[in-house]
């Protein structure tokens, strides 16, 4: 089985990107596997500090290398969106293959600083461990939003820009980057705006490693299609998985009220954001 880095690194050259979807329980965790294992593409598991805090850090850890071995499946873990150096040694400490800081909201100074410092200690730790950082801010919300988030970056003066891109890649020695390209996290009711590729594709072009699209959630096919075709090679879904199982669940419960066996009306919830899963990964890898 190859690295996540040469996975990844293997999607930008052909043009496909690798899903990356987050989950915070066990049926999430199975939901992905289940589609990635039946379209025989890669796939990595993203779980944020939140998340997390919520499935155990060393538990999500041991779940997912017992699924690779068993099955010889390429599934892979993220530690998405964390927040301060600490929080990125713990999870680079109990075995996470990849982890993002996140800096967005720090000035560019500090955000290179802190990311420096995750991506020297990433070395140091012995292990093969990707690091991401991200700059621009998307917003933080996985919801579905009445409107914007205010301070996203989705106007053209507030995107990342390829010169500030260039300087914080080179200033940080990241593996992967996570620019603002009109992208938001969470769904905008009525739709979200459109990327702007000609950025992603400037961005690209200057760092020269493969760029994550985050906030991927409401974004249209042929959008991200263009993004992956200009530099994108890991996209980032959430919103839309949380939807699906929600809304399943409570038909589910719904229909059968009496039915107390939580594997019984959890399942058709965890076969929904299966679904989701499958019609993303078809999409990022072009079929």
């Amino acid at each position: 089985m190859n690295s996540l880095h040469e996975y990844i690194l293997d999607a930008k050259k052909r043009g496909i990107a690798v899903g990356h979807f987050n989950v915070s329980t066990l049926d999430g965790i199975w939901a992905v596997v289940d589609a990635a294992h039946g379209l025989s593409v890669p796939v990595i598991i993203g779980i944020s500090e939140g998340e997390r805090d919520y499935v155990g850090v060393r538990e999500a850890v041991a779940i997912i290398q017992s699924i690779r071995t068993q099955r010889n499946q390429p599934i892979f873990l993220n530690a998405d969106h964390t927040y301060s150096y600490e929080r990125v040694v713990e999870a680079i400490d109990a075995g996470f293959d990849a982890v993002i800081f996140d800096g967005a909201k720090l000035s560019l100074e500090e955000n290179i600083a802190t990311t420096k410092k995750c991506v020297d200690y990433a070395h140091a730790s012995g292990r093969t461990v990707l690091v991401e950082a991200e700059l621009g801010y998307i917003g933080t919300s996985s919801k579905v939003l009445d409107a914007i988030p205010e301070g996203a970056a989705v106007g053209e003066a507030n995107l990342t820009t390829a010169a500030d891109a260039l300087q914080f890649v080179q200033g940080t020695g990241v593996n992967l980057f996570a620019p603002a390209v009109g992208n938001i996290h969470g769904v905008v009711r009525g739709g979200d705006p459109a990327l702007n590729i000609g950025r992603v594709k400037e961005i690209a072009d200057a760092v020269g490693i493969p760029l994550v699209l985050h906030g991927a959630s409401g974004n249209s096919d042929a959008d991200i299609r263009e993004t992956i075709k200009n530099g994108v090679a890991v996209v980032h879904v959430n919103t839309e998985l949380r939807i699906a199982y929600r809304s399943a669940l409570v038909k589910s419960l719904s229909d059968s009220p009496d039915e107390v066996s939580p594997y019984k009306y959890l399942r058709p919830a965890k076969l929904a954001m299966q679904k989701v899963v499958e019609d993303k990964l078809r999409v990022f890898n072009m079929m």
